[in-house]
């Protein structure tokens, strides 16, 4: 059974850092694409970071050069380093692997931002 398992959240005052780890147990981790979502109370899911099997990434507006994903291929883990934390990153995080017609969430991991 595939399990991603996030971690690395936690509280954290305005300004500061916080960097989420994402192992994932799939056969053929470096064939997937690798997210990072996250989900506000009371709002819809977003994306907030995505890298591709080749390493490509892509980030929202909202966290550009906050923000950072990287993939660890040997470890089979994703990373987000986030900084500059806002109030507003305050969520719920949630990794997500894609492959073709696979889709594998985590179960989330808390990040509060707040002094």
């Amino acid at each position: 059974q595939v399990q991603l398992v996030e971690s690395g959240g936690g509280l954290v005052q305005p300004g500061g850092s916080l960097r989420l780890s994402c192992a994932a147990s799939l056969s053929i981790f470096s064939l997937y694409d690798m997210s990072w979502y996250r989900q506000a109370p009371g709002k819809q899911r977003e994306l907030v970071a995505s890298i591709t099997a080749s390493g490509s990434t892509n980030y929202p507006d909202s966290v550009k050069g906050r923000f950072t994903i990287s993939r660890e291929n040997s470890k089979k883990t994703v990373y987000l380093q986030m900084n500059n934390l806002k109030p507003e990153d305050l969520a719920v995080y949630y990794c997500n692997a894609r492959f073709m017609a696979k889709d594998y969430w985590g179960q989330g991991t808390q990040v509060t931002v707040s002094s």
